[in-house]
């Protein structure tokens, strides 16, 4: 069972990165910044789930890695707001 862990976070870091490639072949193609935002936001999910399994640390101190998920979620609620603002006139 210990040696499926580190395949199975390999295989969920391999998701993520790919998943950002995915919506940057369709920022490429609109030049939308809704599809670059979640990008980013899929390859910052990716690097803090490497980070949090092969960083090493004990499980009690890897609450400051959350910080990079709050970052790209945050980055796309921001996205979502910037796309979905109405223009003042």
């Amino acid at each position: 069972m210990n040696q499926l862990l580190p395949f199975m976070a390999g295989a969920i870091v391999a998701g993520y990165s790919i998943a950002g490639l995915f919506f940057l072949k369709f920022w490429q193609r609109t030049r939308d910044e809704l599809f670059l935002a979640f990008t980013g936001a899929f390859w910052l999910l990716g690097l803090g789930s490497a980070l949090s399994r092969f960083s090493g640390l004990p499980v009690e101190e890897r609450s400051s890695l959350y910080l990079i998920r709050l970052a790209a979620y945050s980055l796309i609620l921001l996205a979502i707001w910037r796309k979905n603002r109405v223009p003042s006139q």
